[in-house]
């Protein structure tokens, strides 16, 4: 500001018209150099608290994971003006292909936390984790802290840590990200979205024994159960398992990238198992984390269509199915 105030002095001199246009650069000088601060001011703030809120979260991560997302990020970033929103999100599930399929990677702690774990998933965490990928490479987001944030909305109810708050149900999962403008649920048109789904969810209250976070802490279950009780008697609609022929219908509402829910007709669950799509020459298939041998127990993109699978799984009448909300996605 002294520099201004002797710019200012040296002109009382001048002429009225130089003071008066001094008045006015000095004023305009004034403004920007306030905006910028102001602007240094928010991006310092907005710095802070996403260094803040990935420090103070509990997080369960290591060094290798945290690199491996980062990496992965720059260079998806670095890509992505010329992936289409498809392209990107099949970019990212196949980054995974040969991960080994590990079942409770998110129940290895004794309390709550966000756990971050590339090297393992079951196919829950594995959309989880091309989810918040996806998404950031998206945003341009390219550092841990913003990946982690991101999983922790995806995998949380309202972005809040804690197991009850954990979205342990599909129908849970979709209804929450859809609330947070993340994913969009497809269920037009009709055909091929010609059944209807009662919900009728209580597995996790009904079998708490089966959960260690339920059979340590009792205390909790009474509040799964509230939460399943809310969710029974919804009606979903889906795509049978009849529908998934290589059809130029299909084709139109499956895209690649989409997330695909299985629909299981097994008694307290709404659905068994999670993927991405992919559409090959000869239909539709599904890049999932697979628990079966013959896929050697890891992510797999699968020779098999998703019809063939499904011919093969009485219980599984057919599928239900989400899709990111990207930016370029309309």
């Amino acid at each position: 500001m002294s520099r201004l105030h002797g710019f200012y002095g040296a002109l009382v001199a001048a002429t009225l018209l130089t003071a008066c246009n001094a008045s006015a650069n000095k004023t305009a000088k004034t403004k920007q150099t306030e905006n910028t601060e102001k602007q240094a001011e928010t991006e310092k703030d907005t710095a802070q608290t996403t260094h803040e809120q990935t420090t103070t979260m509990q997080l369960s991560a290591t060094a290798e994971d945290s690199a491996g997302v980062e990496r992965l990020l720059s260079q998806l970033v670095h890509d992505e003006k010329q992936l289409a929103e498809s392209e990107l999100i099949l970019r990212v599930a196949r980054s995974f292909i040969g991960t080994p399929y590990v079942a409770h990677t998110l129940d290895r702690n004794k309390e709550e936390q966000l756990t971050v774990n590339l090297r393992e998933m079951d196919c829950t965490t594995f959309l989880e984790n091309v989810a918040a990928i996806a998404l950031c490479a998206n945003r341009g987001k390219t550092s841990f802290g913003d990946f982690a944030n991101l999983l922790r909305q995806i995998r949380y109810r309202g972005g809040k840590i804690s197991y009850e708050n954990r979205l342990h149900y599909y129908q849970w999962w979709v209804t929450d990200n859809e609330k947070m403008g993340l994913v969009r649920e497809i269920h037009t048109p009709n055909p091929p979205f010609t059944e209807v789904q009662k919900l009728k969810i209580n597995y996790m209250s009904q079998n708490s024994n089966a959960y260690d976070m339920l059979r340590n802490h009792p205390e909790r279950i009474s509040r799964i159960k509230e939460m399943e009780d809310k969710t029974n008697g919804t009606n979903v609609r889906y795509i049978p398992k009849k529908e998934l022929k290589n059809s130029k219908l299909l084709r139109t509402v499956i895209r690649d990238g989409d997330l695909i829910a299985i629909v299981t007709n097994k008694k307290n669950l709404d659905t068994t198992h999670l993927g991405i799509a992919v559409w090959h020459h000869d239909g539709l298939h599904l890049i999932n984390a697979s628990s079966l041998k013959k896929n050697q127990n890891s992510v797999i993109e699968p020779e098999e269509t998703l019809y063939d699978y499904l011919a093969e799984r009485p219980h599984n009448p057919g599928i239900r199915v989400a899709r990111l909300c990207l930016s370029k996605i309309k």
